[in-house]
Formats: structure tokens, C-alpha cells, sequence
């Protein structure tokens, strides 16, 4: 079996300094939190750029800052950039990150297959933005880290590899428990991971209460788990703990360790992913 891949995402576009103290926002905050993750072990971190009031924001130069900073303690840590359509729904915009240059571009960007409906929002792809963004990740050499809520979004991956806009190997977060999309059951997840594509890495998350169950069958059975504040705030199923960021990597580590799984170290995973040194 591989070694596990930990994803860590840390901040997300929900969660605020009111629903927990924990969530970390600005840069400082950001590169401080997954300063103490890494310690513990991570393999990459999925990043979202927050303003100076706390509210999403797809600025490169908050990108630029966070990037900055994490890579002044961690150079080789693989770092993911969102582009999520949850907030934005303009190419430029969701694009933006995509145009750091040198030191400070990220090494791979969320590319999520398809729109998905959230229990108060919705998250907007069109086909033409998500082949463009596509289009600009292979332009940039910038690896997709492919979204997948429903069996549909892996259809679509299908589709963007016949239009050779998406290069082997391919990583994918297989993300359920939202209301409107895949559920955190067995059989949805066997039957969207029996229709990946080969030469795929695959990791499990899960929204709010269910990200600990998924995340204990992707150690179990998956290349990885998707992990954080970003999917769920609490450590508890009665949601009387808050979690940290620490506290759930801490977690990750005591299940995979009881399994016989080492964590999968960041150069080990740009080796895997073909991602540069």
C-alpha cells in the first residue's frame, strides 16, 4: 500500500472567527498554523487567501504573502492554491493565483469538475470556466488537485482527459456528506472511485461530522485523507470540542500509525505526482 498522503486544509471560505477562534485567516495566522502541522507531518496544504477583514479573497499578493511565509520555514511542502467558484465566478478572478511567477506560484490548484449546491450556497463551473482554468494549469505547470463531490464530477474528468487537457498521474479529494451531492456512505464512495481514471492518487474527506469517518476509511483503504478546519470545526460528533488544525493532524497520525501506515513526506509526493523539486 502507499504511503499516506495528508492534505491539510486549513482555513477554507465558511469558517470565521466566530464560529471558532481556532480558524486561522490572516497570512501570519495561516503559515503559523501549518508551521505546527508540518512539525507534525503533512504531505500538502490546500490554501485559501482570506482579506483584511477576514472575507475570501482571490488576490495573488495575499496568495504571495501566505506562499511567502510557508516557504521561508518549509520550501518544499507542497502548496495548493483555490480557485473556487463558491464566492467568485469571474475567470480573471478565480484565475488570478495562477499567474505568481518564480518561487511564489503554488504547485497545484483546486479544479473542481463540476457546480455543487452547499445547504446555503452554491458552488458555480461551468464547463467553459473549468476547461479554462484547466487550459491555464497545463500552461502554467501547475497540477490540478481535482474536486469531486458526485460521480459526475469524475465523468467530467474523463472528458477533460480525451480533450488532453488533464496529464497522468491525476490526484483527486473525494469530498461527501454534502446535502445536495455524494453521501459519506461505502457504496458512493466505491462506486466513484471504481470509475477513476488509472495512474490516480485518491484522498477522503468528509463535510462537517462525517470528515472523521472518511477519513479513517481513506487510511484504511485510500491514498489519503483531506483534513481541517476548512470541512469541520469540531472534534467531537456532539460538537461540544472545537478542533484546531493541530489537533485533527495529531488525530490522522494516531489512526495511521495504529494501521501501519507512514505519512507520505512532500518530495515523496512530487516524485509520485511528477511536480517539480
Amino acid at each position: 500500500m502507499r504511503k499516506l498522503i495528508v492534505n491539510l486544509t486549513p482555513t477554507g471560505m465558511i469558517p470565521t472567527k466566530e464560529t471558532s477562534p481556532h480558524v486561522p485567516i490572516a497570512p501570519a495566522e495561516i503559515a503559523a498554523d501549518v508551521d505546527r502541522c508540518a512539525a507534525l507531518g503533512v504531505t500538502m496544504v490546500h490554501l485559501h487567501a482570506r482579506d483584511e477583514e477576514g472575507l475570501p479573497s482571490y488576490h495573488k499578493e495575499i496568495y504571495a504573502d501566505i506562499i511567502t511565509r510557508i516557504r521561508t520555514s518549509h520550501p518544499r511542502l507542497v502548496l495548493v492554491a483555490s480557485t473556487s467558484g463558491r464566492t467568485f465566478g469571474d475567470f480573471s478572478q478565480r484565475s488570478e493565483v495562477l499567474e505568481l511567477e518564480s518561487g511564489l506560484k503554488p504547485d497545484m490548484a483546486s479544479l473542481t469538475l463540476g457546480s455543487v449546491n452547499f445547504s446555503s450556497a452554491t458552488s458555480v463551473n461551468s464547463p467553459d470556466t473549468i476547461k479554462r482554468l484547466a487550459e491555464k494549469m497545463l500552461e502554467r505547470g501547475i497540477k490540478p488537485e481535482l474536486e469531486v463531490f458526485d460521480l459526475g464530477m469524475v465523468n467530467y474528468a474523463h472528458y477533460l482527459i480525451r480533450k488532453g487537457l488533464l496529464e497522468p498521474p491525476y490526484y483527486f479529494n473525494i469530498i461527501l456528506g454534502n446535502v445536495a451531492a455524494a453521501q459519506a456512505k461505502l457504496l458512493h464512495v466505491g462506486l466513484i472511485v471504481s470509475e477513476l481514471p488509472p495512474d490516480s492518487y485518491w484522498c477522503l474527506g468528509g463535510m462537517g461530522d462525517f470528515q472523521s469517518t472518511m477519513n479513517a476509511l481513506g487510511i484504511a483503504c485510500g491514498d489519503g485523507v483531506r483534513v481541517g478546519l476548512e470541512d469541520n470545526l469540531f472534534l467531537d460528533e456532539e460538537r461540544k470540542e472545537l478542533a484546531t488544525n493541530q489537533a485533527m493532524i495529531e488525530r490522522i497520525h494516531r489512526i495511521a500509525n495504529a494501521m501501519g501506515r507512514p505519512v507520505m513526506t512532500s518530495p515523496e509526493l512530487r516524485v509520485a505526482l511528477k511536480l517539480p523539486s
